[in-house]
């Protein structure tokens, strides 16, 4: 019986303490306080729907600061015009607060990647789904007896892509949960603030915001890859779908 207790103990002490377990750099689309430690780089591939593809690379110049760039096409498998989209995008992260066991971990970063199309009309000049832009993201992680358990959240501003007459800051939360070594389930939800005023409302393909939820196979060493269902709330009078994605990402040291 005091075996069973001390055991009983010991998982609830695991679950209620946060560890020092660095968090995921993103979740499915939404950025968390984790960064890439110095001397490390991620390949990121985004596989998405109507043949588009986004490829990135992140470097982790300190261990608090990354930096990347990203471009991709919205149709490069397919037989339609190839298009591109218009330049590179950026993104970078400086982790601002360590993660403790009494507070989590914050991080102020911007990225100028967009997903979907690129809408080219002077009225709207923005993606299917907007950049986060500039934000403000916070982490915080447990160990569960399955592994680590986050949960993330933070506030945004997509700078860029205003000419829509949406300028609203925007909110975003997600949590991931590993069921094993190899697998974690993703899940996140893109509030969409910014997508509810004149023709931004008209172009945005969400009703309620946008609710994405991912597996992760870690099958080798720093080789993850993702099978991520985007827009689960979609509205069904312009799509009649969700988003079916796959993500690649391999991170190696210097």
């Amino acid at each position: 019986m005091k075996t069973l207790q001390y055991s009983l103990f010991i998982i609830c002490t695991a679950v209620a303490l946060g560890q020092d377990y660095p968090p995921p750099t993103d979740l499915i689309t939404i950025p968390t306080a984790g960064t890439l430690v110095r001397g490390s780089y991620a390949l990121d591939m985004r596989i998405q729907d109507s043949g588009g593809i986004i490829t990135s690379l992140q470097v982790g110049l300190t261990d608090r600061f990354q930096f990347g760039l990203s471009f991709g096409s919205p149709n490069l498998i397919g037989d339609d015009s190839l298009r591109w989209y218009p330049r590179p995008e950026a993104s970078l992260k400086y982790l601002l607060i360590d993660e403790k066991s009494s507070m989590p971990g914050i991080a102020l970063g911007i990225n100028t990647q967009g997903y979907g199309n690129f809408n080219e009309a002077d009225t709207l000049l923005r993606y299917d789904t907007k950049a986060y832009g500039a934000y403000l993201a916070a982490s915080k992680n447990w160990q569960t007896p399955l592994g680590n358990a986050g949960l993330h959240g933070g506030i945004n501003y997509s700078f860029i892509e205003t000419a829509d007459g949406d300028k609203d800051p925007n909110l975003f939360f997600g949590l991931d949960l590993e069921l094993n070594p190899e697998f974690s389930l993703l899940m996140e939800y893109n509030a969409a603030l910014n997508e509810n005023d004149m023709t931004a409302k008209t172009m945005s393909i969400s009703t309620g915001g946008y609710l994405n939820a991912a597996i992760r196979w870690t099958f080798v060493d720093h080789f993850h890859l993702e099978l991520d269902f985007n827009n689960l709330l979609f509205d069904e009078d312009k799509v009649d779908y969700f988003k079916r994605e796959i993500k690649i990402t391999y991170i190696e040291y210097f």
